[in-house]
């Protein structure tokens, strides 16, 4: 069987793979190393991440996406050609290739994702705003009359969306998402620890004791680290509590922009919303007690959608499967 078309959820941190059928099939860091001085691509994904922090001058380690958005065109198309030709067995095929952008994505970079997917070898390139495909990849009926609200906290961008009748009735899309957490972590170390920290052990506190809400029985972990003071390698432990209070200024925007949702939603949808709950996506959807905070914050009810990684990618599976029912509505194509 021949893949002619494939699902991308072109993500700040992890890009993933959705081909119809197999379900997700590639799920990697958004990292591609170059050699500068044979100006090639050597590594990516998870080969290319492994050499984070590790390269000599002559390597130098990409993430080619910034808030969402490509920044490095030439290494977002090479990582795009690595993808598809993952996927694609016969490299004489192109595919129709469906790609998920911000809400707040301007024509220029729009026109940056569809460029490069064609330059990788796609037949198409189709963009759809990541709240709608979140939304979808959730169960979430868009099709129906009444209001859902859906919260995707991804790596570079949050977007909260309210959808009704297949489409998007209001929108905000903010650049503060997981990469601001982990430049708070960082920060908060440095300061009160007089400790650098690498990206991998960020992202491990992140993942093991990171929390919205304060904990009675707080988590530790011992994390290591190089000394700003001797220069030698220090070894600290961290609380949960900690990382909740460093949190806290990046949850309090993503926050105010739900508020801000809120009071720009049509009265009959909102009341919609506060009866069936509003749905949280994307990788920040995994920090424990995201649900209860947004609870306490806004009174309208939340919880974590299943697989929140995979909402994106799952919803660029079922546009694909109606791509002409799609086609009509909610897309932008070249």
């Amino acid at each position: 069987m021949f893949t002619k078309k494939i699902g991308i959820d072109l993500g700040t941190c992890n890009s993933l793979v959705f081909v119809p059928g197999k379900d997700v099939v590639i799920n990697e860091p958004s990292v591609v190393a170059v050699s500068i001085s044979e100006n090639k691509i050597l590594a990516v994904g998870e080969e290319a991440k492994e050499m984070t922090g590790r390269t000599p001058d002559t390597i130098k380690v990409y993430r080619p996406l910034k808030d969402g958005v490509i920044a490095e065109y030439r290494v977002t198309e090479a990582m795009l050609r690595y993808f598809i030709d993952k996927v694609c067995r016969f490299r004489f095929i192109k595919p129709e290739l469906m790609v998920g952008v911000p809400a707040g994505i301007s024509s220029t970079e729009k026109r940056a994702v569809i460029e490069a997917g064609m330059s990788a070898g796609a037949k198409a390139v189709y963009t759809v705003q990541e709240p709608i495909l979140a939304a979808i990849g959730a169960g979430i009926p868009i099709d129906s009359c009444s209001g859902h609200m859906i919260v995707d906290i991804g790596g570079g961008t949050t977007e909260v969306g309210v959808i009704s009748l297949g489409g998007v009735v209001v929108v905000k899309s903010l650049r503060v998402a997981g990469d601001k957490m982990d430049l708070a972590i960082s920060n908060y170390i440095k300061q009160k620890y007089n400790v650098a920290i690498g990206e991998k052990t960020i992202e491990e506190i992140k993942v093991k004791i990171g929390t919205a809400l304060p904990e009675k029985e707080e988590r530790e972990i011992e994390v290591r680290g190089r000394d700003l003071i001797s220069g030698l390698p220090r070894m600290i432990t961290v609380s949960s509590n900690e990382i909740c209070d460093t949190l806290s200024e990046v949850l309090e925007e993503i926050i105010k922009v739900i508020k801000q949702v809120f009071r720009e939603t049509p009265p009959e949808l909102s009341a919609d919303i506060m009866d069936k709950g509003m749905v949280i996506s994307g990788g920040g959807a995994l920090i424990r007690n995201i649900d209860a905070l947004i609870t306490e914050e806004t009174g309208v009810p939340s919880f974590v959608a299943d697989d929140p990684l995979y909402c994106v990618a799952k919803g660029t599976g079922v546009v694909l499967d109606n791509l002409d029912v799609y086609k009509r509505s909610i897309m932008s194509r070249r």
